[in-house]
């Protein structure tokens, strides 16, 4: 039997709301967790909860991954094209 897709919408129930947070939230660093080791990628991870609440997952430290991050170029830089002489071939 195959999983029933639910609809992506607020939940009003404010108890399954909270199991629902509790269960994604666990999932979601689960994921994070298991890319960092597959990949040897370095990840931080910052959920607050609607009551305001911080959860936090890092591969190392959150707070040199958040350092790296501002201190990445927002704008990849775009390579300069090839000069003419490797576009024509010689004759």
């Amino acid at each position: 039997m195959a999983r029933q897709k639910i609809e992506i919408k607020k939940i009003d129930n404010t108890a399954a709301r909270q199991v629902t947070f509790s269960k994604r939230r666990r999932g979601l660093f689960k994921k994070a967790q298991e890319l960092s080791i597959l990949c040897d990628a370095e990840i931080a991870l910052i959920v607050f909860s609607a009551a305001g609440k911080l959860f936090e997952y890092s591969s190392s430290s959150v707070s040199q991954v958040i350092e790296r991050h501002n201190q990445h170029p927002q704008t990849p830089e775009k390579p300069e094209p090839p000069s003419l002489e490797l576009q024509m071939p010689f004759l």
